[in-house]
């Protein structure tokens, strides 16, 4: 009896233990569901695996409203770049920063100058192995180093505006000025003025310049908390990707250039027809890129086709330069607006432009026989063997007999066979009412002299 009682006794109190963890442990579960709740929704994973130009910028805005439109969980930035247009980086930043949808930079490679800028603009920051992170510094189209204190001061801020959650402003500074020294005693380093900072996935983890390493996309997702199974990767579309092609800078200057020579050479030299359909499809290219890509409207083909309509005008219609010039402003305005930038937009255009006439001049003086110019020019000749000749042929006067009406001095008039002439002599003086005759007949020229057979 007493040991049931015992027993029964040790039961309850299991029971009464058991109650009590269950309670206590019974919110964490919940919470820990409601987390699971929190960070539900797809993954979608957009590239940022080339050069960073207008043409990924529209690419990646169309991937965020996607997500968005889908109400996905997180966005994974797959980055391996080695940077590009600082200013379509500082608007993919702005783009990352308010998106309404955590993001998560995914280094698999590199993220190098504008690169870095977009890493370092997104929630969280994890980096593959081997991979690396900065080396931010301002170079010009031609890869010289921009050593503009303005210049470097804006993108210096840009970068430490760009680093979040307690990182060292100075790193992200040192990424990108040169002559900046930077102590990072965390690594036992020291930044000296020539050198730039770039951070393996190791040190950036050791300076928080990285949350987390992981040798995979998937492993990077469930470190953020979401699930491998449903994940979406944006790929670009062949318009897209050929959009990216046509608004290079070079592609979009070869482009002009064909555009502009194909068509003038079509107008100065007509006849060949492949100049022509070549520079029409160098326009067309140029402004369907840019199309496509979101930089032009259909005003700008609007402005161009009337510029070229006018330009063309003016060539048979006397404007005394009115309709070149509306053209020419109206052609211009058209392919700068189509473009991102308009400062490149007039680069491109001016390489171009020397460029055209440098071929165009070729071209006219190869082919000067089928210039238009041509059409404007009297090439006939008006011979005297078909029949032509600018004077009255006076030949049957020659041996004529008449008198001087007016004195020869030795220029005068005479009547021969009651017609005046105006007749000279060799130089000898004929008074008036003297006989001559003709001694010669020189086209107009009629020569006379003193009769003195009478």
């Amino acid at each position: 009896m007493h040991r049931e009682h015992h027993h029964s006794s040790r039961k309850m109190i299991f029971l009464t233990l058991s109650m009590m963890i269950s309670v206590i442990l019974l919110p964490l579960f919940c919470s820990g569901s409601a987390a699971a709740a929190a960070k539900g929704g797809a993954v979608y994973v957009i590239p940022v695996d080339q050069e960073i130009e207008q043409g990924l910028g529209s690419f990646m805005e169309r991937g965020f409203a996607e997500a968005a439109e889908s109400q996905a969980g997180l966005i994974l930035l797959d980055i391996n770049t080695p940077g590009g247009r600082v200013d379509t980086a500082e608007k993919l930043g702005r783009l990352i920063k308010n998106s309404p949808i955590p993001t998560v930079a995914y280094i698999r490679g590199e993220a190098a100058s504008a690169g870095s800028y977009i890493a370092l603009s997104a929630n969280k920051i994890v980096m593959k192995p081997g991979s690396i992170v900065g080396a931010a510094a301002l170079v010009d189209g031609k890869g010289k180093a921009i050593t503009d204190a303005k210049t470097i001061a804006w993108w210096k801020s840009s970068m430490a505006a760009a680093e979040s959650g307690g990182r060292n402003p100075d790193i992200a500074k040192g990424m990108v000025d040169p002559q900046m020294n930077v102590a990072i005693p965390e690594l036992n380093f020291k930044k000296e003025q020539g050198q730039i900072i770039s951070l393996t996935s190791e040190e950036a983890l050791k300076l928080g310049y990285a949350d987390h390493i992981a040798s995979s996309e998937q492993e990077a997702i469930q470190w953020m908390g979401y699930s491998t199974d449903d994940v979406l990767h944006v790929e670009q579309t062949a318009a897209e990707k050929a959009a990216e092609i046509l608004t290079h800078p070079i592609v979009q200057t070869l482009l002009l250039f064909i555009g502009i020579a194909g068509v003038v050479i079509e107008v100065l030299v007509p006849g060949f027809g492949v100049p022509g359909i070549l520079g029409m499809l160098g326009f067309g290219l140029y402004f369907l890129g840019n199309y496509i890509a979101g930089f032009a409207g259909s005003e700008t083909w609007l402005l161009f086709i009337i510029g070229l309509a006018l330009l063309i005008l003016e060539m048979f219609i006397p404007s005394f330069g009115i309709l070149g010039m509306l053209g020419s402003v109206s052609l211009v305005t058209g392919v700068v607006r189509a473009a991102y930038d308009m400062q490149h937009a007039f680069i491109s255009l001016g390489i171009a432009f020397v460029a055209a006439v440098a071929v165009v001049t070729i071209i006219a003086i190869v082919f000067k026989d089928r210039g238009i110019w041509n059409r404007f020019i009297l090439r006939d000749s008006l011979t005297a063997d078909q029949g032509f000749s600018s004077v009255v042929n006076r030949e049957g006067l020659l041996g004529q007999r008449g008198v001087s009406l007016t004195p020869l001095r030795p220029a005068g008039t005479v009547l021969i066979a009651d017609e005046r002439v105006d007749v000279v002599t060799n130089g000898e003086f004929i008074a008036t009412e003297t006989p001559i005759i003709v001694s010669k007949v020189e086209g107009g020229r009629i020569v006379v002299k003193a009769d003195t057979s009478v």
